[in-house]
């Protein structure tokens, strides 16, 4: 199974949001018609990196390695290189 780490941007918030999903775009639908309660403030949300790993625990060391680093340059860096 495919599952896939990525990065939200909220214009209206001016803040990334990262986290996993194996849908990204059902996963979209959520954060973007507030289901979800971690992002509803900032709805719109934009889609602005993905990865793509195998398996779940792949997924989650890596969201967990872009969330430790708590950084905005480190995230923007990311967006930028892809």
């Amino acid at each position: 199974m495919t599952y896939f780490v990525y990065i939200l941007y909220s214009k209206s918030r001016k803040r990334f949001y990262t986290g996993h999903t194996k849908d990204i775009n059902s996963r979209m639908v959520k954060h973007n018609n507030g289901y979800e309660l971690s992002t509803k403030s900032g709805v719109p949300w934009e889609l602005k990196f993905t990865e793509i790993f195998k398996s779940r625990s792949e997924a989650v060391i890596r969201e967990s390695e872009i969330k430790s680093k708590k950084s905005r340059k480190y995230i923007e860096c990311l967006i930028n290189q892809k």
